[in-house]
């Protein structure tokens, strides 16, 4: 039968549906996951077509599973980190919704928190039990949309729930009515499913979510998750390890439109950008994030690496303010007290400072040159140096003019009387066996000493 698809607008095959595949032994794909060796990448050269959406957005998962991996945060500062997030995001909601816990008092009064401020993005999502009392408690919440976990690899259905393919998807749906019957939209979060027998168990199982859709009225989200950091970019890798393929495959196959599709990643092999950006490239709007990837073991996505993905590929920040990804970083060290790896790309107290020499006398001469943007400009966030061992006199002329905002005729350079006798100082610290970079107290302290104190009254 050929039915013309409202995608492509191309008459496509549509004979074939992939129905149910009830196994007698869970699928684990053990020449791909061998427990005792590194999970492998296997190819079978299928390409799927690039089919970016017209619209794509972030969403955010700090409150749900950002806090499984972190100590609770305060009613209050959700509060605050929900304002910073909204900012960030913009009047346009690039960053469309974030999901709250609703069981402890401190859960629900952070959501009231947040709902008073009335602010439109980002709309607030729940994420419950798959209960019917829990969904109740949402639509008496007066909150929309909440997801809920299906856990679809049969590593979950088998070795977790103890269930037979056919009875975790009769469990799940029954689970999906009881939240349309409360006028509840849900999101099911299709757990594992870089593990999962994709065309046995995912395809036919969100088949028979989208007639319920369909039957309900309501729409249902599907977020594709990678709990375990599996999924690889990749063009031509071989299911169920393909996030082109996964996309794809939920679109083609199972009709799940572009908007109600979202991919949730995790970085235990480094790839949790890369997967996050390739899904948009291949049809999803929704990549799920965390404020600074803090998430389960390696973490999440992180939100602030997606804003710059979604800058790189629209050509545009769409209203978004990515100086605010600078105050989250702040608030994140001097409120909540988080340590943030000192080379974090963007807010990492390093990402931009150097150390060599020589790349202090590019910075010198034109800080394009070894800087990846203005990133004072985009970040508030300017490059600097940090006077060390392998500083030089271009890396402390260069801390100096930055340090003491000199600029023009004040500015100094690696043949200026101070900057050598700096150097020279410097130098004398690392002969005593001194490793460590220099402070800024420190070197504030010398350069009063051998300037008199001219310096000090100019800072």
């Amino acid at each position: 039968m050929l039915e013309l698809s409202t995608k492509t607008n191309l008459l496509e095959e549509n004979d074939y549906r992939y129905s149910l595949q009830d196994v007698k032994d869970p699928v684990l794909y053990r020449d791909v996951y061998n427990y005792e060796e590194i999970p492998k990448v296997a190819f079978n050269h299928r390409r799927v077509p690039i089919s970016m959406p017209e619209d794509i957005w972030i969403t955010d998962t700090s409150f749900r599973d950002g806090q499984q991996a972190f100590h609770p945060y305060t009613p209050e500062q959700i509060e605050t980190l929900y304002k910073l997030m909204s900012k960030l995001g913009g009047p346009y909601g690039i960053i469309r919704q974030t999901e709250f816990f609703i069981y402890s008092k401190k859960d629900r009064e952070a959501i009231e928190r947040c709902r008073s401020l009335g602010l439109k993005f980002p709309e607030i999502t729940t994420w419950i039990r798959a209960s019917r009392e829990d969904f109740k408690a949402v639509k008496d919440l007066g909150i929309r949309e909440t997801g809920i976990l299906v856990s679809c690899s049969d590593y979950h259905i088998f070795k977790k729930l103890k269930k037979t393919r056919r009875e975790a998807m009769e469990m799940y749906l029954a689970t999906v009515k009881d939240a349309f019957d409360a006028g509840v939209m849900p999101r099911c979060h299709l757990e594992d499913v870089t593990r999962a027998d994709f065309y046995g168990f995912v395809v036919p199982f969100v088949n028979e979510l989208m007639k319920l859709s369909d039957e309900a009225g309501i729409p249902v989200r599907i977020r594709a998750c990678d709990t375990m950091g599996y999924g690889v970019p990749y063009t031509e890798v071989a299911l169920p390890r393909s996030v082109p393929g996964i996309v794809y495959g939920l679109q083609h196959y199972s009709g799940v439109q572009s908007e109600y599709l979202e991919w949730h990643g995790h970085n235990d092999f480094y790839k949790a950008v890369s997967n996050a950006a390739t899904a948009w490239l291949y049809g999803a709007s929704g990549v799920n994030c965390t404020l600074l990837g803090i998430g389960e073991r390696t973490g999440n996505v992180p939100l602030e690496a997606m804003v710059m993905e979604y800058a790189s590929l629209r050509g545009s920040l769409d209203g978004m303010d990515p100086t605010v990804i600078t105050e989250i970083a702040d608030y994140y060290k001097n409120e909540i007290g988080y340590s943030i790896p000192p080379m974090t790309p963007f807010v990492g107290r390093n990402f931009n400072v150097t150390r060599a020499g020589i790349h202090a006398d590019g910075l010198l001469k034109d800080e394009e040159i070894y800087n990846i943007f203005d990133t004072d400009k985009i970040l508030k966030r300017p490059a600097s140096v940090a006077v060390g061992k392998n500083s030089g006199l271009a890396g402390i002329a260069y801390w100096v003019n930055q340090n003491y905002g000199l600029t023009g005729a004040m500015e100094l350079n690696k043949q200026s009387p101070l900057v050598v006798r700096l150097k020279e100082w410097v130098d004398s610290q690392y002969e005593d066996g001194r490793t460590a970079s220099l402070s800024n107290e420190e070197l504030e302290g010398k350069i009063s000493e051998l300037s008199g104190g001219v310096l000090k009254c100019i800072h």
